[in-house]
């Protein structure tokens, strides 16, 4: 039986390309914990950051297809991280986090740029279907 080596390996590296880079930004670490979890469980490679310039950093050390990025952050506001990160990588697609009451900053995160918004807490598939929508609709630069 002969294996062809380079035809799995191009499998390999599609399945892997296939696979969104998510870079997950919010100051509250259990959340993000937990919610990197039950992503990377549902075949998303996950990065966290728990703050805005940590954030920041990562994304300047790697590439990332989508962000979802707290509102509220002790360090930085997710506002001002939304412009930086659309500086740096303006076809990252951006989904802003809000809790409840925040909804007219989370509006102004779309004119800034952002994908959309969801408002905390939000359903697992809510936000997989919105991670999905946003990685398809990523414009290319």
């Amino acid at each position: 039986m002969v294996v062809d080596r380079g035809k799995s390996m191009s499998a390999e590296k599609t399945i892997r390309q296939d696979r969104i880079r998510l870079l997950l930004v919010d100051d509250e670490t259990a959340y993000v914990n937990v919610l990197a979890n039950r992503l990377t469980k549902r075949n998303i490679d996950v990065t966290k950051a728990y703050s805005g310039s940590e954030a920041i950093q990562a994304l300047r050390n790697q590439d990332f297809d989508v962000a979802v990025l707290d509102l509220k952050m002790e360090d930085m506001d997710g506002l001002e991280v939304l412009k930086i990160f659309k500086k740096l990588d303006p076809s990252m697609a951006v989904i802003m986090l809000t809790g409840h009451g925040s909804e007219r900053a989370a509006k102004e995160g779309i004119t800034s740029g952002a994908f959309d918004y969801l408002t905390k807490p939000c359903e697992l598939e809510e936000l997989l279907a919105k991670i999905k929508d946003a990685y398809l609709a990523r414009k290319p630069v």
